[in-house]
């Protein structure tokens, strides 16, 4: 079953234009690694950001577990700290992880 890797992110609005520039290219570098098979990217509309705050939310759907744990050994660390090297302190972000038990459509029965 698939692995859906959440990264919940709250940006400062005076560098949110950067960081989306950025987060764009940083999204299409981690789908270029092993076990990634798509990424969404949403703007979180409900609860609302803070005031002079941008709220988004990335999903990050992989192959299985394994591909996940040999991003977060091999490749997480170099990636995050790229983007605390240019953002540090102008952004928070949270994870997740889940795992895919069944997926729905309407009219039709579960995978």
């Amino acid at each position: 079953m698939s692995v859906i890797y959440e990264v919940a992110l709250e940006i400062d609005a005076a560098v949110a234009a950067a960081y989306r520039a950025w987060l764009d290219g940083h999204i299409r570098e981690i789908l270029a690694l092993p076990g990634f098979l798509d990424a969404t990217l949403y703007a979180l509309d409900d609860p609302p950001p803070a005031a002079g705050r941008l709220a988004l939310c990335v999903q990050y759907r992989l192959r299985d577990a394994d591909a996940l744990a040999a991003y977060l050994r091999e490749h997480a660390p170099r990636l995050r700290a790229e983007g605390l090297a240019r953002f540090g302190g102008r952004f928070e972000a949270r994870r997740r992880v889940m795992t895919t038990l069944a997926a729905f459509a309407p009219g039709g029965h579960a995978d």
